[in-house]
């Protein structure tokens, strides 16, 4: 499609009356309203109080005109709403502020036990050790979706790696890991009590 004199000049009027890109496109014909647009630009028609005739915006300007003559009284200040005595459960359900760590642990140093190492059964530390002695010891570079993505040692240190045994179907683990990472709701229960 190209823009003939015709077509520009029905843009220009359409334009200036105020219609809309999309209007514009659909009275056209085989154009869109991005092109509308564009040719609005290029033709330096984007600004309508100039391409058009002035009553109209004069007449919308007019009732604001009218509208800011007249003083408005103030609003009168809305009592504020008795504040009721808070139930205790409320004051319950904010969460307790996260603590800062105390002890920042330079880089290559091994990290303290976890508490979620602790809470873990020694039979399954047991069994994640011995896996971990035959991993494939694999760097972030060497995992793909069939390999355990299990992090093991400290990230800032060369010996970082990861498991890297096949993974449990569903899982991003090897068997070992998927047993450490997914605990059982009822286990999980009954550590909070």
């Amino acid at each position: 499609m190209s823009w003939t004199d015709e077509r520009v000049e029905v843009l220009k009027k359409m334009w200036g009356e105020g219609q809309s890109a999309s209007v514009i496109a659909k009275e056209l014909g085989g154009v869109t309203r991005n092109a509308v647009i564009g040719k609005v630009h290029r033709l330096g028609l984007s600004n309508r109080a100039t391409s058009g005739t002035k009553a109209p915006a004069k007449e919308k300007a007019a009732p604001k005109a009218a509208a800011a003559a007249k003083p408005k009284a103030p609003p009168k200040p809305k009592p504020a709403p008795k504040k009721e005595a808070a139930p205790a459960a409320s004051v319950e359900a904010k969460p307790a502020p996260i603590p800062a760590r105390k002890q920042i642990i330079p880089a290559g140093q091994p990290l303290p036990p976890q508490p979620s190492a602790n809470e873990i059964s020694p039979e399954a530390l047991a069994s994640v050790r011995e896996v971990e002695k035959g991993a494939k010891k694999l760097n972030l570079m060497e995992l793909t979706e069939r390999t355990c993505k299990w992090p093991i040692g400290d990230p800032a240190t060369d010996e970082f790696w990861f498991c890297g045994l096949g993974v449990q179907a569903g899982k991003p683990y090897c068997e070992a890991h998927v047993g450490v990472a997914f605990q059982p709701m009822s286990s999980r229960r009954d550590r909070k009590r």
